[in-house]
């Protein structure tokens, strides 16, 4: 009994098989693009897109109750801020101690709660943000590099005018490129092995430390 295949019969299951390997290795890849790419989105009149995906970004910290300003505390009210940053830039900030353009913060605000389930004691962060803020690096597009942004409603939106506190805060306090990294526990050794911390935040520290 003759039990060879027929070739062209051999030849048409290779040819198919590679197809099918190549349709699915070109899927992965556009998949990953789509994972890889995580910098800002604008609209067409230059309103930053709310980064829908950001909790899958890198989380960086939490804040409980961190006010940089006496005057403004939460009225008794306490909160919850979470820091996370876009995957692309955060390998970049790993390999340099900076951060490259095209970085995006987001700080998620949520309210602290004591009461749920079966707590007892201490707090646990509300099911939904109360606040959205987002930090933005496009040295190409705004002339102090650096932009803020309020998308607390979800909608995209205008860049805070460059007279805002906010600015200038970072500005003078930040640990590098105007980004509080000395609140970011596994970032701040980096920096400091890079030595890429800012002269401003040094010149802070070393006050402190008298």
């Amino acid at each position: 009994m003759n039990t060879k295949r027929p070739i062209p019969m051999l030849l048409k299951s290779v040819c198919l098989l590679i197809g099918m390997t190549a349709l699915i290795l070109m899927a992965g890849f556009r998949n990953h693009e789509d994972r890889a790419h995580t910098g800002p989105e604008y609209t067409s009149d230059g309103r930053l897109l709310f980064p829908e995906h950001y909790r899958s970004w890198i989380y960086l910290s939490s804040g409980f109750d961190m006010s940089y300003n006496p005057s403004a505390q939460a009225g008794g009210h306490h909160v919850f801020d979470n820091v996370f940053v876009n995957p692309e830039a955060y390998e970049k900030f790993l390999e340099t101690g900076t951060w490259p353009d095209n970085s995006v913060f987001v700080l998620e605000i949520r309210s602290a709660e004591a009461k749920g389930s079966i707590n007892r004691g201490g707090s646990f962060q509300s099911s939904g943000p109360v606040g959205i803020e987002v930090h933005v690096k496009d040295s190409a597009r705004f002339p102090g590099k650096w932009a803020f942004f309020n998308l607390s409603d979800g909608k995209a939106a205008k860049m805070i005018r460059q007279s805002a506190g906010c600015y200038s805060c970072h500005a003078e306090h930040g640990g590098v490129d105007t980004t509080f990294v000395q609140f970011y526990p596994t970032l701040l050794p980096v920096a400091k092995s890079k030595g890429t911390l800012s002269p401003a935040y040094l010149k802070e520290i070393g006050r402190e430390e008298k």
